[in-house]
């Protein structure tokens, strides 16, 4: 069993580890078939319910029923029952601390992965709850049934694999590409030469991405330079994103959905220089199915090497 959370200074990448189904991968670790952490016959629970929901709904006053308000799912739970098998007694030891070891507290939300029928779906969650009786059985050859529960903060399962889409700002394209060739009597003329020359392709500054999942995903936008006043527009209902900053070549402006950041090469926030025609970074949702995008700048003459980066992961109930 891996133990390691971190590979290289990094965290290990959802589903990375998972070979079958009815394997979890923990942060590193894998439990279930082909490990001596076994699932048990029960299986996990909490992790294909819907998460409990808070609603605003509010009751009419003067009959039956109520005005529906906004619905918010909490936390998830996701609860697991592990045997602890060490192929011999000598691997008890060993067996049970690489278990503690991967179900330590310490820490932030990392990982948590599980594929059944081929799909491998993964969230961001903490351990919340680990109890391993000592029993006889565990005394005398190390075996113990263990049980383990995480918690969620953000309920919403997601895609193993980082999707990605990279838009160049307009650029015009150039066209056929006129010749003069000489006529039989010596007279210059002007005209097509075949094959034709179409010049090179445009850029239209657009692009699509798609959410493969059920529910609305938060996506990272990167913004590199060289651009000047960069944007990017979800063209199904308008909603954009605006930064009155000049970016030089090599400099990143990183856009965190989800955490509502703007962060510039990586250290120095930038949530400042969002314009007055900005929507509020979280706001910038990527629905379900495909979401046409738009990459402008107010550049005089667009740079072809700016571009702008949009990553996500497919989202999920």
């Amino acid at each position: 069993m891996d133990t390691g959370q971190l590979h290289n200074g990094q965290e290990t990448p959802p589903g990375s580890l998972i070979t079958r189904d009815g394997q979890i991968q923990w942060a590193g670790a894998l439990f279930g078939p082909g490990t001596p952490y076994q699932i048990d016959a029960k299986g996990i629970t909490g992790w294909d319910d819907l998460p409990d929901l808070e609603t605003g709904d509010v009751a009419l006053p003067d009959r039956h029923g109520a005005w529906p308000g906004a619905r918010w799912a909490k936390p998830r739970t996701v609860s697991a029952t592990v045997w602890l098998l060490p192929d011999t007694v000598e691997q008890a030891r060993g067996t049970m601390r690489g278990f503690r070891t991967a179900t330590v507290p310490d820490g932030g939300e990392r990982w948590l992965a599980v594929r059944l029928h081929g799909e491998t779906l993964a969230c961001r969650a903490r351990v919340s709850r680990r109890v391993v009786p000592q029993g006889r059985g565990y005394v005398v050859q190390g075996a113990a049934r263990a049980e383990l529960q995480w918690v969620a903060t953000d309920p919403r399962r997601f895609g193993v694999r980082e999707q990605r889409t990279v838009l160049r700002l307009p650029q015009p394209e150039s066209g056929l590409a006129w010749t003069a060739p000489g006529a039989p009597d010596g007279t210059p003329g002007a005209g097509l030469a075949w094959p034709l020359d179409w010049g090179t392709v445009g850029s239209t500054g657009s692009a699509t991405a798609r959410n493969s999942g059920e529910t609305a995903a938060h996506p990272v936008v990167e913004f590199r330079g060289p651009v000047h006043r960069p944007s990017l527009t979800r063209l199904t209902d308008g909603l954009r994103l605006s930064y009155g900053i000049t970016l030089a070549a090599g400099e990143v402006l990183t856009v965190d959905t989800q955490a509502g950041t703007v962060v510039l090469n990586g250290t120095a926030s930038r949530l400042y220089t969002a314009t007055a025609r900005s929507a509020p970074e979280q706001l910038f949702l990527l629905e379900p199915g495909e979401t046409p995008l738009a990459f402008r700048s107010e550049d005089a003459v667009p740079d072809p090497g700016a571009t702008v980066t949009v990553r996500w992961r497919d989202a999920h109930w």
